[in-house]
This record gives C-alpha cells, sequence and structure tokens, in this order.
C-alpha cells in the first residue's frame, strides 16, 4: 500500500469490485466498527517504490522474499498479513516452529518452499505486478546491494543469505582531508597564513631580487616558511586528534548498542546478542523491553506496546495474537460479515517500540536494514554536542581572542605611529621599509596568536575522551556525554538498593507457613523495634530439612505451582552451569522450589498449569497474580507481591500443611499481629519479605470482573479480598563488600546518598542502616512513600534536605523526590532498572541505568549505564568527572598563565624595541602557543583522579570557571614569569655581559644568543609552570600520582627534547643559536623558579586574595548582545500580551500566559507530559508542524516578513483586527 496513514490495520476502502476468486471478499459490513473494511489481496503484496530490490533474491529456499515481508508494517496492512497466510504460514515459509523456535543445529537448508502453497488460493506474488519480478531502478538510493554469501556449514547460513543480519551499517565517518579542513578552518589560523604568504613573497623577493654584497647565505624567506610548518603542525594534530575521538565514540556506541534478548532456539529459552537475532526466531517479550526487530505477536498476556518512537502513535496499543486476527480476516475472505472492530486487530510487533506491559511471544520477521525501524536509523545518528563546559569555554576563549584582539590592534598602531614618525629620518630603501611594516603587521597578528588559547577546546575534548574510555573500564558506559562532567559535581545520589547497594544475589534464608511451621528468620535484628511484641511468636522453628519433610505433596505443589505461574525467570545455561535466568527474587522462590520442594523443570510445571489469565506486576500495588484452572473445573488466583500488603487481604491461613488434604483456618487479629511481627522481623534482619496467597474461585470470571477484555492490577482489586495467606518468605541479598566504603567516600566528598527502594520501611532501613546511609541520631528521616507523596510543595521542601530512606515507593515518588531536590538546586543523581524509573531518570541531572538488571527504556533514558549494576561504580565516576572538571581547570590555569606572560612580553618588548621587534618572534610563539598548548593539554587532560580528589564538597552550579585561588595561581606566575623575562632583556648587557649595541659579528652574535637566552628560559618557565599547575588546592605536594601517569612523564619528555632540539638545530627558522652549558644552566635554574614561587603563592591565604579582588561595573552598551536579547525578550512580551486576549468573567480582555512557551521551572521544560495527556493535550511538536491550512499558513508568511520590513507597525494591525467585532 502507498497510503503513508500508519493507522493501525487501517487500509483505505477499495474501488475496484472484488476479486472472483475464493478468498476475495464478498461482503462489506454495513454497520459497527467494522463497517467499510474489506480484504484487497490485489494489492496487499504490491512493492512499493525504491524497494524493488527486496523483492530480488537468488536461490531463495524461503517462501518470501524480505520486501513481501516488509508490507506487513509499511504501514501496518492486515491485507498483507492475510496475504502471506497469517501466522501458519510465515511459520511454514521461514521454516521455523512457534514452541520451539530454530533449531540451534540450522546450517544451510535443503529444497525451496513455493509461495503458493503458503500463501491463500490466488493470492498475487506481487501484487499488482502477479507473479511478474518487479524491476529495480538503477538509480535507487535505498538498494541493500549484493547478497553477502557465506561458507558452508556457517551456522543459519541461508537464512543470514536471505534476510540478512540483524547489523546495521555503520555511519559513515568523515575522511581526514575533510577533518583537516574543518580544522583549518579557524579565523586565527586563516589569518597566520595570510600573514605567512606576504611574510614569504617579500622573503623571496629579498632573498633573490635584491643584490647582497656581504656574500652571505641570505634566508630572509625562513619565517614565513616556518610560520606555515607550525600551522601544518597544527592542523595535523587536530585533525589526527578528531579523527581519534570519532573512533573512540563509534566503539562506545557499538558497545551501547549491543545487549541481549531472550529468544527459544530447539525448545529451549536462551539469551542471544541482539546482533544474532535471526528472521525465524520466536523471541519473548516482557514489560520494559525496547523491540529490537519487526515481527508478528504469537500469544501472551495482556501485552501492550507504546510505538510513539516508531509511528507518532501515542497511545498504547494492545496486541492481538495473531492466530486470532487471521481467524477474523478468513470469515471476511469467505464472506462473513467484519467482526466488530476488526480494523484495529494488531498482531503487529514494531522495531523501535517500547513494551510498557505484559509478557508474551512473536515470531521476527524482518532484522536489520530490512526493519522498519532499521531502514530510517540512519537519519537518526546524530553528531556529538557541545557539553556545558565546552560551551563556557568556548564562551571564554571568545572573549580572550576579543581582548587579545584589542591588544594587538592598540599594539599595532603604536608600532605604526612609530613607524610613521621615523620615515623622514629612515635611509634605508623602500623594500626595507616594507619589510619593516610587516614585520610590525605579524608583530600584531603575533599577540593575536599568542592570546587565543587554541589548546583549551582541545583539553576539554582530550580530558573527555580520556575520562569515557577509562570509566569504560570501571564500569560506567557514558551514553550522554555531558553527563561526564555533570557527575563531578553531583550533590546527592537517589540510588536503588537491590543490585545496586546489595550484591543481588538472592536466597531464600526463612519462610513462615502459615501459622503452623517456620524456618531460619531467628537471627536477631539489626535495629530494636520500637515497640516490644504484642503477640508472642508460637509458631515452631525448625531447619530446612525437617520444614520440607513436614509438608504434604499437595502442600509443596501448592507452593510450587504458586512460584512458577507468578514468574517470567526461565531455567538456562550460564557459563556451563544450569540455572535460572530473570529476576532475582523470582530465581530465588524457584531455586527453594527446585532445590527443597522437588519442583520439576519450570517450563513443565507451567506447561502442566492451565493458565487462563496474568496480571502483571504493578509497582503501584506492589503485587502479581496468574489464575489457573483447576484439575475439578474451579479457578485459583495466585497472589505473589509485598508480604504486609498482601496479609491485610488476607482473612484466612494455610492449616495442618502435613495433610494431604489442602485445609484453612480463619486468620484471627492475634494471628495477624503475629504474621505482622514476623515481617518485622525478617525486615530487621536485613531480608526481603515477599508474601503468597489465594483464593479460589467457582467461575473466571467471577460477576465483579465481568465484560473486561483486559484485567489490570487495578480491576483485579475489587476481587483481591477474602484472601488464603500461604507463605511468607525472607530473602537475604548481602550487601556488596564495597558499598560501605563507597558510602563514606559519597560522605567525605560531601555528596549526601539517599536510599529508594520498593521494599518495606523495616527492611529499607535496616540495610540503610548496615551500609552507612541512615543516620537517625543525626536527624536522618525514613519514609514510606505513600505518606511521602501526600505531602505539600512547601512540606517537601523542608523534609527532603533530611530524607534519608524512601520506602515502599512507586516511579512517582521517585520523580517527585528527584524535582524537588532539583529546586533545592542539588545537582542530583539517580539510579534506576524499570520502565517506570524512566522519568526520574531523564528528569535527573544524571541518570544511572543498570547494565544487567535494567530494561532498554531505563537504558534509554539514562546518562549512564552501570555495567556491573554495583554502587561503587558510581563513586567511580564521580571521581572521573572531577578529574574532567580539574583538568580543564589545570589546563585553563596553565594557558592563562602563558597567554597573560607571552601577551604583556611581547607588548612591551616591541613597544621598546629600535626595531619595533618583539624578543619573541612570531615561529618562537607558535612553538610555545600551538605546539606546546597540544602537549600541555595531553599532559593535564590525562591526569587520572587521586584518592584526595573526593576530599572536598561538590562545586555548585553556580560556581565560577576561573575561582579565586587559580586567579591567585595565574597572576602570580605571570609576576613572576614577567619579572624573570623582562629583568633578562633589558639587562642582558649589564648582568649577562652581552654586547648589545655593537654591530661586528661578535656582537650580533651576542645579540642573537641574547634573545635566544630569554626564548629558552621562558620556555622552560612554562615546563616547570606545567608541574606546577597539577594541582588546584593549596597543598605543596605537585607530584602526587605523577608515577601513575606514564602520559604526562612521556609528553614532558617529549616538550624538553623538543627545546632542546630546537635551540640547538632551530637556527635560521626559530633565528636563534646554540647556547653555551652556562647559558643552559642558567635558563633551566631560572625556570624552575616557577616551583618554589607556587608553593609562596599556595601559602598566601585564599580570603586575603579575596579582598584584593577589584570589581569594574561595565556598563551596558546598546550594541551588546545582552542588551540585543534583553530587547527581543520585551518585544516578544509585548506582541504575546497585544495578540492573545481572553475574556474574564466580567467580560474585559484578560491577558493570558502560553503554558507551552515556557516555564519558570526548569524540570516543566525537561519532564513533558505523558503520552496519554497528549492525546487530548495537543503536544508540543503538534502545535510546531501542524497548520490549520493553507490559507493561513500563506498568511502567517506574509505577517512574518511584514514584521521583519516595518518593525512594530504590524503589532497595530493585529491589535485592531483583534478588537473588530
Amino acid at each position: 500500500m502507498s497510503d503513508p496513514d500508519p493507522a493501525v490495520g487501517k487500509e483505505p476502502a477499495s474501488s475496484t469490485p472484488p476479486p472472483a476468486n475464493d478468498v476475495a471478499p464478498q461482503k462489506t459490513a454495513q454497520a459497527g466498527d467494522g463497517a467499510g473494511f474489506r480484504l484487497d489481496l490485489k494489492d496487499a503484496l504490491t512493492p512499493d517504490p525504491s524497494t524493488e530490490d527486496m523483492y530480488l533474491v537468488q536461490d531463495n529456499r524461503f517462501a518470501y522474499s524480505p520486501g513481501q515481508l516488509s508490507k506487513l508494517l509499511n504501514p501496518k496492512s492486515l491485507d498483507a498479513f492475510y496475504a502471506l497466510g497469517g501466522l501458519v504460514g510465515l511459520e511454514k515459509g521461514l521454516r521455523t516452529n512457534r514452541d520451539t523456535g530454530l533449531s540451534v543445529d540450522e546450517t544451510s537448508i535443503d529444497g525451496a518452499i513455493p509461495f503458493e502453497d503458503v500463501a491463500p488460493k490466488g493470492t498475487p506474488k506481487h501484487g499488482a505486478l502477479g507473479d511478474k519480478d518487479p524491476v529495480p531502478k538503477d538509480d535507487n538510493p535505498a538498494a541493500l546491494g549484493a547478497q553477502t554469501t557465506y561458507p558452508a556449514g556457517t551456522p543459519y547460513g541461508d537464512r543470514k543469505r536471505v534476510f540478512r543480519e540483524n547489523i546495521l551499517p555503520e555511519k559513515k565517518t568523515k575522511t581526514l582531508l575533510q577533518l583537516a579542513w574543518i580544522t583549518y578552518n579557524d579565523k586565527i589560523l586563516i589569518l597566520l597564513t595570510f600573514a605567512a604568504v606576504i611574510s614569504l613573497a617579500l622573503g623571496l623577493y629579498q632573498t633573490f631580487g635584491v643584490k647582497h654584497t656581504d656574500g652571505t647565505a641570505q634566508l630572509e624567506w625562513v619565517e614565513g616558511v616556518a610560520i606555515m610548518v607550525a600551522i601544518i603542525i597544527v592542523v595535523v594534530v587536530g585533525t589526527l586528534n578528531d579523527w581519534q575521538m570519532e573512533r573512540q565514540f563509534n566503539k562506545l556506541n557499538q558497545k551501547h548498542n549491543d545487549r541481549t534478548v531472550k529468544v527459544i532456539r530447539s525448545g529451549k529459552s536462551v539469551e542471544v546478542s541482539v546482533f544474532d537475532i535471526m528472521v525465524g526466531d520466536v523471541m519473548h517479550l516482557f514489560a520494559g523491553d525496547l523491540v529490537p526487530v519487526d515481527g508478528i505477536f504469537i500469544s501472551g498476556h495482556a501485552v501492550k506496546c507504546d510505538e510513539s518512537s516508531a509511528t507518532g502513535e501515542s497511545d498504547l496499543l494492545k496486541k492481538v495474537a495473531a492466530d486470532e486476527v487471521f481467524a477474523a480476516l478468513d470469515a471476511v475472505a469467505k464472506g462473513g460479515a467484519p467482526a466488530s472492530g476488526i480494523a484495529k486487530l494488531d498482531p503487529f510487533i514494531i522495531s523501535g517500540s517500547k513494551i510498557n506491559e505484559g509478557t508474551g511471544t512473536f515470531l521476527v520477521t524482518a532484522v536489520g536494514v530490512n526493519s522498519s525501524y532499521g531502514r530510517i536509523t540512519m537519519a537518526l545518528q546524530t553528531e556529538q554536542e557541545d557539553t556545558p563546559l565546552q560551551k563556557k569555554l568556548n564562551k571564554l576563549a571568545d572573549a580572550i581572542a576579543k581582548l587579545g584582539g584589542g591588544a594587538a590592534l592598540v599594539l599595532f598602531f603604536v608600532l605604526l605611529f612609530k613607524f610613521c614618525a621615523e620615515l623622514p629620518n629612515n635611509p634605508e630603501t623602500p623594500t626595507e621599509k616594507g619589510q619593516n611594516f610587516l614585520r610590525i603587521f605579524i608583530t600584531a597578528v603575533t599577540v593575536v596568536v599568542v592570546a587565543v588559547p587554541e589548546g583549551l577546546p582541545l583539553a576539554v575534548t582530550l580530558a573527555l575522551a580520556f575520562a569515557t574510555t577509562r570509566m569504560m573500564k570501571d564500569n560506567n558506559l557514558v551514553r550522554v556525554l555531558k553527563a561526564c562532567e555533570t557527575m563531578g559535581n553531583a550533590t546527592t545520589i537517589c540510588s536503588d538498593k537491590t543490585g545496586t547497594l546489595t550484591q543481588n544475589v538472592m536466597t531464600v534464608v526463612a519462610t513462615t507457613l502459615g501459622k503452623s511451621t517456620s524456618f531460619g528468620g531467628a537471627d536477631a535484628p539489626l535495629e530494636e523495634p520500637d515497640e516490644k511484641p504484642k503477640v508472642a511468636n508460637t509458631i515452631p522453628n525448625v531447619p530446612i530439612a525437617e520444614f520440607t519433610k513436614g509438608l504434604s505433596t499437595t502442600v509443596k505443589q501448592l507452593l510450587v505451582q504458586s512460584n512458577s505461574v507468578n514468574s517470567t525467570a526461565f531455567e538456562g545455561d550460564v557459563e556451563g552451569e544450569k540455572t535460572f535466568i530473570g529476576s532475582k527474587t523470582e530465581v530465588a522462590l524457584l531455586t527453594l522450589c527446585r532445590d527443597h520442594l522437588g519442583s520439576a523443570p519450570v517450563q513443565e510445571e507451567r506447561s502442566n498449569a492451565n493458565v487462563v489469565q496474568v496480571v502483571p506486576f504493578d509497582s503501584a500495588v506492589k503485587y502479581m497474580a496468574t489464575v489457573v484452572k483447576l484439575p475439578d473445573g474451579k479457578f485459583r488466583a495466585y497472589v505473589k507481591g509485598a508480604s504486609e500488603i498482601l496479609l491485610a487481604k488476607c482473612t484466612k491461613v494455610i492449616a495442618e500443611p502435613g495433610s494431604e488434604e489442602l485445609s484453612t483456618t480463619v486468620l484471627n487479629e492475634d494471628d495477624r499481629e503475629m504474621l505482622a511481627e514476623t515481617i518485622t522481623s525478617y525486615a530487621g534482619q536485613t531480608l526481603r519479605t515477599i508474601g503468597s496467597s489465594y483464593r479460589d474461585f467457582e467461575a473466571w470470571p467471577p460477576k465483579e470482573l465481568e465484560g473486561l477484555s483486559e484485567l489490570t492490577a487495578k480491576e483485579f482489586d475489587k476481587v483481591h479480598t477474602d484472601m488464603t495467606l500461604v507463605a511468607i518468605f525472607g530473602i537475604k541479598d548481602p550487601l556488596r563488600p564495597s558499598v560501605i566504603a563507597a558510602i563514606k567516600d559519597c560522605q567525605r566528598a560531601g555528596v549526601f546518598v539517599r536510599m529508594v527502594t520498593g521494599d518495606n520501611i523495616l527492611t529499607g532501613k535496616a540495610i540503610a542502616r548496615e551500609c552507612g546511609i541512615y543516620t537517625p541520631d543525626t536527624g536522618g528521616i525514613a519514609m514510606e512513600g505513600p505518606v511521602f507523596r501526600r505531602k505539600s510543595e512547601e512540606e517537601l521542601k523542608a523534609l527532603v534536605p533530611h530524607l534519608q530512606v524512601l520506602a515502599r515507593s512507586s516511579p512517582e515518588d521517585k520523580r517527585i523526590l528527584v524535582r524537588t531536590l532539583k529546586e533545592l538546586g542539588e545537582t542530583v543523581a539517580v539510579t534506576g532498572d524499570g520502565t517506570n524509573d524512566a522519568p526520574a531518570l531523564k528528569m535527573a541531572d544524571i541518570g544511572f541505568a543498570m547494565g544487567i538488571a535494567g530494561t532498554e527504556v531505563a537504558k534509554e533514558a539514562a546518562a549512564i549505564i552501570l555495567m556491573d549494576d554495583n554502587f561503587a561504580s558510581i563513586v567511580k565516576g564521580i571521581s572521573w568527572g572531577r578529574a574532567v572538571n580539574d583538568s580543564v581547570k589545570k589546563f585553563l590555569q596553565f594557558q592563562l598563565t602563558v597567554n597573560i606572560t607571552a601577551v604583556a612580553l611581547t607588548f612591551i618588548s616591541a613597544v621598546s624595541s629600535d626595531k619595533e621587534e618583539s624578543v619573541l618572534n612570531a615561529v618562537q610563539l607558535l612553538w610555545v602557543n600551538l605546539i606546546m598548548d597540544t602537549f600541555a593539554a595531553l599532559a593535564l587532560a590525562t591526569d587520572p583522579p587521586r584518592p584526595s580528589i573526593l576530599d572536598r564538597p561538590p562545586d555548585r552550579k553556580s560556581a565560577a570557571l576561573i575561582t579565586t585561588r587559580m586567579w591567585k595561581m595565574i597572576l602570580g606566575q605571570a609576576i613572576c614569569q614577567l619579572a624573570i623575562t623582562l629583568c633578562l632583556y633589558f639587562g642582558g648587557q649589564t648582568l649577562l655581559g652581552y654586547d648589545l649595541e655593537g654591530t661586528d659579528e661578535a656582537a650580533i652574535h651576542d645579540q642573537l644568543a641574547h634573545s635566544t637566552f630569554v626564548f629558552n628560559t621562558f620556555v622552560w618557565l612554562q615546563i616547570f609552570n606545567e608541574l606546577n599547575n597539577r594541582r588546584l588546592d593549596n597543598h605543596l605536594n605537585i607530584f602526587e600520582g605523577i608515577t601513575k601517569n606514564w602520559f604526562f612523564i612521556a609528553i614532558n619528555c617529549i616538550m624538553v627534547g623538543g627545546q632542546i632540539l630546537i635551540i640547538f638545530v632551530g637556527g635560521a627558522a626559530f633565528r636563534i643559536t646554540p647556547l653555551n652549558g652556562k647559558e643552559w644552566g642558567l635558563s633551566i635554574a631560572l625556570g624552575a623558579i616557577s616551583i618554589p614561587f607556587g608553593a609562596a603563592i599556595r601559602m598566601f591565604p585564599d580570603a586575603w586574595a579575596e579582598k584584593m579582588k577589584f570589581h569594574i561595573p561595565w556598563p551596558t552598551m546598546p550594541w551588546s548582545k545582552k542588551k540585543r536579547q534583553a530587547k527581543k525578550q520585551k518585544k516578544q512580551l509585548n506582541d504575546t500580551e497585544a495578540v492573545t486576549p481572553v475574556a474574564s468573567t466580567d467580560g474585559t480582555p484578560q491577558k493570558t500566559k502560553d503554558v507551552s512557551s515556557g516555564s519558570d521551572n526548569d524540570d516543566a521544560r525537561s519532564f513533558h507530559a505523558p503520552l496519554r495527556i497528549l492525546t487530548s493535550i495537543r503536544g508540543e511538536r503538534a502545535r510546531k508542524h501542524i497548520r490549520r491550512g493553507f490559507r493561513e499558513y500563506m498568511h502567517d508568511q506574509k505577517v512574518k516578513v511584514k514584521d521583519k520590513a516595518h518593525g512594530s507597525k504590524i503589532d497595530v494591525r493585529i491589535q485592531d483586527r483583534e478588537v473588530k467585532p
């Protein structure tokens, strides 16, 4: 179908008469929801333009081509589903089995299945083309290319050849030449190129066009060539860095995209990589999954999908079993009336959609580039955006460049006026005068070069690249780059308990069966209860062997069946060991059944149970339920969930567990109190408590639930009464060994840790106290979610700063907590693993999703994925985040010191020079500024975090980029360096005996040696100052951790080696001469002064430095950016007030605020309304893109043009139009 409407299963009514064959629809509905529906098989499989190549498969051993299967979802087509033979046809045509899946032994496939054997009789193979093969267009941009052939014996070789693998082609990366061109397109580099070309042209003219009398070799052209070489080196270094960065991020993205899914192969559920899914696989669906491939729904319980990211449909769509849909379509094909709502039947599973509710299986029909999501994924790949720190640094670099440009302009005019004033008495030739003028120009340009911190963007890029790579080794997969730096400033962490603070290796260590017997759970609680037990615990406590021995077969089967059907875990092999795979709580209960209650394989237990209804787990009510049909014709609802919630719903308790006949007894108040205290006791021993109950029904559904097409926990609550309590399980999940130390590290770093858990408050408090989170002695508060969410905004803001444990919390409670913390100015990190955690993960400054236990939806919403689900990895993330910020600040401190010193030195020496020349020429400054900055960025950006990095509180969001302590070091070192270099420059003759005024050969050598000595000393000052900048605090040990950073040592060796090489062989290019031993010793000794001087600066109190700061109130100029923005905002506000009058209750016009335009609360922008709300309130994207009509659109465009041309006059016309009757 070419109709672009993505409505579920809805095709346009055909205007052609019905086909004459026996499958053509003969009847059209006249009334009801099925009115107008008809099957159209003639057009069902017609190739869409640009997809013809998908229909042509050589040596196809299957009944279908990828093109025919793509018609199922292009858009959703019930016609195509019927034309392909429904699920039975797909099963046969794809050579698979809905129950056992693909065979693990499949390689090549013998024989072939004709299309006619699986499709309804008379169905044309290629729609409107009949059985004729489509002809692909030569210029088809979507052509898939030649098929890949696989060697004989390759697993699923024929299947991969025909239907491709579930791997998308890699994003086309920029070539080195493209990256080089991007690097070169820098205004400063272009300006330098311009100066270098002019310098080279004049130098060549002086060398070859002017007659020389002294007979010496003339090398005036060398300076121009040296500048060009320096530019080339800078471009090459920048290009290679960008290329390396792109490769690293591609690797990270590849790691992020790789995940495991559960499929059925050879009758067993196994976990495979998402890249290994094949067409024909039978794949499991669980709530929270992100569907990676297209398929047809086989069967399941209450499966609902969010397809908004794939189709734009904002409602959750319920999936209907394929056989049920085919039966309804087949009835229409045979002439029957369409069933009510037939057009809305939806058996289609779309790649890119999210499973919000339910469980089930589906048959995979398209993977990789052939899937609906795969064909558009390439367009969704975006470039990495600049992080907040990068943006802040770019602004700083621009500001410094403007100041440098101003200094260069002042210097140029000062030297120009001086040059012009000396012209009347200047005996030089015009060529020499032109060369002198050019030297003035190059000196001014050099000041700009010195002032612009080219290494600054490079430093933050390198720091982020290095940190993300190393964080990956520390089990932090960074998905959003800015999270890497934001993590260092986190002020609070809201952590889950299970799997993050604990090991998520759960074992049932205690069980109370009714009020008859129990085992385990007799340890003393960590925290004494507030009140003494009102009722003595009379339930016998025996060893587990005696406990199981005293249970009858009937009771054992009751426990086994209740745990088997109320679970989505399954048996599988992990590293060669037979185990259960799934929720750790469910795994613990199934392990108890297998090891102590004689359970058969879980799949066999589920097959033996006649399941008629499943109520999926709902975090709002904390339980799940499954209804099974008993052999005697009755129905039993098994419920599993939070023990205190289930206990409140029970009126009976199991009795006489040793009897073969199941019996119950009334649960009186004393019994209820005793069992409640058992739950409290288990929780006080840090055990997770799970309850199990059941209720028998004569018929299902009962009258309270009649007429409901599906059953949710909310509906099940109507019959969730009068239950019989079976057991209370105590599950031990020990703390991770590293958690206590990690939480102490957080507290030392000024990061407030909170536990947010779904467990009851007693378990939460006990575990929080054990790991050091809960400290009631210092005013810490523990609270339950239902109480928390009922607090007012004012109460929340007063309460949250002291909240340490939030128990029995729902995802909405977590979102409220995050929102309140952000309103209080905190930088919030949140952990989450469930689908419902996505809003909180998205709203937080840094969202951590669990890499093992987390659902795909949670991972998509998170900024960082914890690959090991370990809280200690979060602390490592904090350390690396601080290391990134520190690395950038270290380099910034180093860079600004170099810039201030070099600019001042260049300015002073050029103005004081008779030849208007700086003591540091352009090539020397390029070495200092462009080349050494790159090395310094590499050295300082690769410092790993030291343990002491957690000895300080986090920086607030509003903290200045350059602190008072940094300014103290920058200005102090700049003064030190200027004092040394200026003394050497002006006192060279007096202090060192250089002849700076003579004109003979010895004097010329002395003058060259003098400038070389100043240059060498200046460079050594920078090398030693780089060591000085390894610390930002006032501690004196600048060598801490230096032996752990081999990058730093190696890069400094390269810098020292490069400087030595330049002095000895730089010659004419740098305009220097080799130095003797005395000069080398003095250069290094004077350079080393920056280290003790740095120690003296650190000892200078910060408070004194703060008071010495001078504040200049800068006036806001009419042309300034802030002024323009303020003026623009004022105009927009006036326009809004003028155009949007509404009537008040008394009939007078009032101004309204457009709620879609923004909000005073940052969270309102970051957290959008749920999808269900956006169906009734027009969504943000719809408001922006959906127009009222063509005439209104043209009118709006004309208004915009006139508004630009006439300014505010349009406001008057709009007001006139609005007030007209």
